[in-house]
C-alpha cells in the first residue's frame, strides 16, 4: 500500500461500491495482521496510525468511522459528524452510509460478524446475505413480552440504522414480522477474542460454493490484493 498515493486510491475507487469493497476487505485483513502479528491490544489497535500510503497514514478508526461511515463521530451513535475531519478522509469517504457495513466489519471479538471476502460485482448481494445471516443469529423475538433483542452494534451506531424505528424496519426486512409495538433490548457484547473467524465466502452459506482465497482482485485498481496467510 505504501506505493500508492491518496490520489491513486481516490481515482481507483470512483463510486461507493468500489470504496466499500476495498475498505471493508482492507480493514478486516489489517485487523488480523495487527492483532496477531503485531500484538496490538484493543486500547490502541483502532487508533494507532498503522496503514501506510506514500503520502498519508491511516488508522482502523479512520477507515471505519471516517471513510465507511462518512466521518461520523465514533461516540455519537451515528448522529453527529466528526469535528474538522481531515481533507484526506473527505476525499476517500463514501457518499452515503450503508448500515450493512456493520455486518461485514470484524474486530476480532466473539460477537463480531465473521470475515468474508467481498467482491465488487456481488457486493449488494453479499452485504444482504451478511446482514441476514448475522441478524438471524443475533436476534431474539419475545412475542409474549413484546420485546425484540438485537445486537449491541445497533445501539452503538443507532443513527446509521435510522434510529429505533429504522432498526425495527430492518429486522422486518430481513426476518419478517411486525415489531412496531415491540420494545428493543440490546444484547450484551462479548469482547472475548475470536481471531481468524473466516468464512470462505458468503455464497458458501447459501450455495455451498467455495471461492479461491489465494489472490483476490481489488476492483478499479490495477494490482492484486493478497489475502494474508495467518
Amino acid at each position: 500500500m505504501s506505493s500508492y498515493t491518496i490520489e491513486n486510491i481516490q481515482k481507483g475507487l470512483i463510486e461507493d461500491n468500489a470504496r466499500k469493497v476495498f475498505w471493508i476487505n482492507l480493514y478486516n485483513a489489517l485487523y488480523q495482521i495487527l492483532a496477531i502479528h503485531e500484538n496490538k491490544d484493543k486500547n490502541s489497535i483502532y487508533t494507532d496510525k498503522s496503514i501506510y500510503f506514500s503520502d498519508a497514514i491511516l488508522s482502523l478508526d479512520d477507515i471505519e468511522h471516517g471513510i465507511l461511515r462518512k466521518y461520523r463521530w465514533k461516540y455519537s451513535q451515528g448522529y453527529l459528524p466528526q469535528f474538522l475531519p481531515s481533507s484526506t478522509i473527505k476525499k476517500l469517504a463514501v457518499n452515503s452510509i450503508d448500515y450493512r457495513i456493520h455486518f461485514a466489519l470484524n474486530c476480532g471479538a466473539k460477537s463480531c460478524p465473521p470475515i468474508a471476502f467481498y467482491q465488487y460485482e456481488k457486493l449488494d448481494k453479499q452485504l444482504d446475505l451478511a446482514a441476514q445471516s448475522f441478524l438471524e443469529n443475533e436476534t431474539t423475538v419475545d412475542v409474549a413480552n413484546q420485546k425484540l433483542h438485537v445486537t449491541k452494534i445497533m445501539q452503538w451506531f443507532k443513527g446509521d440504522f435510522g434510529g429505533e424505528k429504522g432498526i425495527k424496519k430492518i429486522i422486518t426486512h430481513y426476518l419478517g414480522g411486525d415489531y412496531s409495538s415491540f420494545t428493543i433490548i440490546f444484547n450484551d457484547y462479548d469482547w472475548g477474542d475470536d481471531l481468524k473467524n473466516f468464512v470462505p465466502s458468503m455464497e458458501t452459506i447459501f450455495n455451498r460454493h467455495l471461492w479461491s482465497t489465494r489472490w483476490k482482485r481489488v476492483p478499479c485498481l490495477n494490482n492484486y490484493f493478497p489475502w494474508p496467510t495467518l
